[in-house]
C-alpha cells in the first residue's frame, strides 16, 4: 500500500525529495530507491521532519513502532493505515499525541482505483483533512465518516470488499466451464461483465436496484437466475457475512488495542 502511496503523489506532482521512507528492509528500499528515488533509511531519524507521517505498517507492529516513534514527533499530523489501529490506542501509544486520521484503504489503491473510509480525532484541523485527502486522493476514492465505530463498517463494505468480487467471479467461472465454456472465455466474460457493470453504475445517476430492474425481462433469463437466487436467500447471506466482517473488525480493535 506505502509504494501505491508513494506512486500517487508522485504522480500529482510531488517530489521525490517531498518524501522519506523508513523500512527496515534493505530490499525494500533498494527497489524504492530505484523505482521512485525517494530517500529512505532503516531507522527513525532522531526527530521527524515534514508535516505528516504516515504509518503503513502490520497491526501487530503498531504498538512497538508507534512507541518508537512517540519522543520523536513534533505535533505533525499522524496518518494510519493499519488495520483495526483505533485512534485513542494509537494516542495512548504515542505518548498522548492525538493529531490523527485513521484510514482503511483497499487492494485497487494499487492500480489506483481504490476507496478508503477516513477519520480524523478530534485534535485534527481542516487543513489535516485537507493534507489526509490529498495523500489518500493519489490512489481513489475518499469517504470521510463521522464515528470511529463507522470504519468498522467501511471495513467490512469496502476493505474486505474487493474479495467478495473475486469469489463472485470465481463462482461465475465455475458456472461458465459448467456450462462448456473454456476456462480463457469463462475468465473473461466474467472480468468484463463485472468491469462494465461496474462503470456502468458508477456513470448513472439511479440505483443499482433501478439499473437491475432494466436488464430483468418478464420470464426471461435473468429473471430465471435472480428468482433463484432469492429462493436461496443469496442478498440476505451476503448481508450476513459482511455483518461478520464488520463484528470481526471491531473484534480486532480490541484484541490489537491491548497492553
Amino acid at each position: 500500500m506505502a509504494t501505491a502511496l508513494i506512486g500517487g503523489l508522485l504522480q500529482q506532482g510531488f517530489k521525490p525529495g517531498d518524501l522519506r521512507v523508513v523500512d527496515v528492509s534493505e530490499p525494500a528500499r533498494q527497489r524504492l530507491q530505484q523505482q521512485f528515488g525517494v530517500g529512505s533509511t532503516p531507522v527513525l531519524d532522531a526527530e521527524i521532519a515534514g508535516d505528516v507521517v504516515l504509518l503503513a505498517v502490520k497491526p501487530q507492529q503498531m504498538r512497538s513502532v508507534a512507541k518508537d516513534l512517540s519522543s520523536r514527533l513534533r505535533g505533525q499530523l499522524v496518518i494510519s493505515i493499519a488495520a483495526g489501529i483505533r485512534t485513542t490506542d494509537l494516542t495512548r501509544w504515542l505518548d498522548g499525541h492525538d493529531r490523527i486520521v485513521r484510514v482503511m484503504p483497499n487492494t485497487p489503491a494499487l492500480i489506483r482505483s481504490g476507496v478508503a473510509g477516513l477519520f480524523a480525532a478530534a485534535a485534527v484541523k481542516q487543513s489535516d483533512r485537507d493534507s489526509a485527502q490529498t495523500i489518500l486522493g493519489a490512489v481513489g476514492a475518499v469517504v470521510w465518516v463521522k464515528s470511529e465505530a463507522d470504519i468498522d463498517a467501511v471495513t467490512a463494505i469496502s476493505g474486505s470488499g474487493p474479495a467478495y468480487v473475486f469469489y463472485f467471479i470465481e463462482a461465475l467461472e465455475q458456472a461458465a466451464a459448467e456450462l462448456g465454456l473454456n476456462a480463457g472465455q469463462a475468465h473473461e466474460l466474467a472480468i468484463q461483465t463485472f468491469v462494465g457493470a461496474a462503470k456502468l453504475a458508477a456513470g448513472s445517476s439511479e440505483s443499482a436496484g433501478v439499473l437491475r430492474a432494466r436488464v430483468t425481462s418478464k420470464a426471461g433469463t435473468t429473471e430465471a437466475a435472480l428468482q433463484s437466487m432469492e429462493a436461496n436467500n443469496i442478498k440476505h447471506k451476503i448481508v450476513a457475512a459482511v455483518r461478520a466482517a464488520a463484528k470481526r473488525s471491531s473484534e480486532l480493535g480490541e484484541e490489537f488495542g491491548r497492553d
